[in-house]
């Protein structure tokens, strides 16, 4: 029987922990767990921790944890995402398939053709709200280490700080993704649901990426994070 599994915001160890009030209400509230069930957790660090519920409240919630152990291994490809910014769902589902897919950073980017704009409170809510999506992905897929979400950046500011071995910008006219020889760490630059402009494909390969293309139908923005990498892995990392 599959345990269930929570990120826990906090280093953990062998011994007994009250888990923060999120957690702590999703399982007495929720799920209704017990005293006495089996959980496991992870905290980010790459490890997994197993115990049993020692107190389940309405307030609070204690584990009792007596088994530590490495968790997954991470891909061997390190992956940054510069996406596009785009509308609701289309967002959300990009930042989740990607962190299954083993995406090691993601970075939301403002672009000619992005319709959305965040500013102050609600950029730091949507920041928030996309590292738990990143979080729950883990919870789902089994990772013990969750990718960073970072803030959003113009294209230019991206641009300029990104660093990796392979540097590549979807576009539907390029030499295919294969024709690259095998990174050990990788940027892949997506456009909005309006796509990049050929200002800012010239102005990526100005500043070191490569056209590259995944097959002869435009995909969405939502689609194409998720083609992108599990081809990368395929060629390049652990699949």
């Amino acid at each position: 029987m599959r345990l269930s599994r929570f990120f826990i915001d906090t280093p953990l160890s062998i011994g007994e922990h009250d888990l923060p009030e999120a957690q702590a209400h999703y399982i007495s509230r929720v799920l209704r767990m017990a005293e006495g069930d089996a959980v496991q957790l992870f905290d980010g660090s790459g490890h997994e921790f197993r115990g049993t519920l020692a107190e389940v409240g309405k307030k609070r919630v204690v584990v009792n944890i007596d088994e530590s152990f490495a968790g997954q291994v991470e891909s061997s490809l390190a992956v940054h995402l510069g996406q596009g910014l785009s509308r609701g769902e289309r967002m959300d589902w990009a930042i989740q398939k990607a962190t299954e897919l083993g995406v090691n950073e993601i970075t939301p980017i403002f672009t000619d053709r992005c319709e959305v704009r965040l500013k102050d409170e609600r950029a730091d809510k949507r920041l928030m709200h996309w590292r738990q999506v990143a979080i729950s992905a883990c919870e789902q897929c089994g990772r013990s280490s969750v990718p960073m979400i970072h803030p959003p950046l113009l294209l230019a500011d991206w641009l300029k700080q990104t660093e990796a071995e392979l540097k590549l910008v979807l576009h539907p006219v390029a030499e295919p993704l294969v024709s690259h020889a095998k990174p050990a760490t990788l940027a892949f630059l997506i456009g909005p649901e309006g796509g990049l402009s050929d200002a800012e494909v010239e102005q990526a390969k100005a500043g070191g990426f490569h056209a590259a293309r995944l097959g002869p139908r435009v995909l969405r923005t939502e689609t194409a994070p998720v083609v992108a990498l599990a081809v990368a892995q395929q060629l390049w990392g652990d699949f």
